[in-house]
């Protein structure tokens, strides 16, 4: 039987992607934090007759990974409605790794593509990410070999932190270098960065006042969209604060979660 929103959440398995001691969290649950990521991982949270998979992109500025407020509380309302979830805690650019040596600014991208490999090959999947998660989760959509039957962003920093297409103008670049140097390689949803445009419909949800993630990363993406006549639905938010997930759901943006539910429901019909 699906997992139904009045059962408990199944307990996720902890998959490793790459060598390392397990991930310690900071602070306790539903505040739990990766503050440094000494493996990358993936946490699997599986169910009966699941309608799809969903690769799930907590976000934390690629300085850190917001594990309950943008992943097992996603995975937990993916559940409910019928999909698989996993949780992606990737390694973090400019960090040291196990080994001493600085991890490149790729290795975000590099541990999304091991994730995938666990995901059914048989099944649709969706690209789902959070914040910093977005723009890593439209890197995904635009890399992997299977193309998504789906990618959906929420208030995602997907293409205006390249130093080309900065919002706010001026905006100075983000430490550590590699960061910088992943926003500057994989900018999403612009026409003139072929390899960031995804080959798939996309969802988008931002706050229209979001000082931390400018409106324009939605508008560049909206943009593109219209040009090349691709499928894109975007949905902005009035009053919806930055990092809005879908805890404590004030304003309008209570109504994302519905609206991509059906979203991905219908692209899942349309997906040959």
């Amino acid at each position: 039987m699906p997992h139904r929103s009045d059962d408990a959440p199944p307990t996720p398995r902890v998959i490793p992607l790459s060598p390392g001691e397990a991930n310690v969290a900071t602070g306790v649950a539903p505040d739990r934090v990766f503050a440094t990521v000494s493996r990358a991982e993936l946490h699997a949270f599986e169910i009966a007759d699941p309608l799809a998979d969903v690769l799930i992109c907590p976000g934390g500025g690629y300085v850190q990974l917001v594990h309950d407020r943008e992943g097992t509380e996603i995975a937990h309302w993916l559940n409910a409605a019928g999909f698989n979830a996993f949780v992606l805690t990737h390694r973090l650019p400019g960090t040291p790794g196990p080994d001493g040596q600085v991890q490149p600014p790729t290795i975000a991208l590099d541990d999304a593509v091991a994730g995938l490999a666990h995901l059914d090959a048989g099944r649709p999947w969706f690209a789902l990410g959070l914040s910093s998660g977005g723009h890593l989760a439209g890197a995904i959509a635009c890399h992997a070999e299977r193309a998504p039957a789906g990618l959906l962003v929420a208030y995602g920093p997907i293409n205006a932190n390249h130093r080309d297409y900065k919002a706010p103008a001026g905006k100075p670049d983000y430490p550590p270098p590699e960061k910088q140097a992943f926003y500057d390689a994989w900018p999403i949803g612009l026409a003139a960065e072929p390899r960031g445009v995804p080959p798939c419909p996309v969802f988008l949800a931002y706050a229209l006042q979001d000082r931390a993630v400018p409106v324009e990363h939605a508008l560049n993406a909206i943009t593109t969209a219209r040009d090349l006549d691709l499928d894109l639905d975007a949905h902005i938010f009035g009053q919806a604060p930055h990092g809005f997930a879908i805890r404590d759901l004030k304003g309008s943006e209570a109504d994302w979660p519905g609206l991509a539910e059906r979203w991905m429901r219908r692209k899942l019909v349309q997906t040959p």
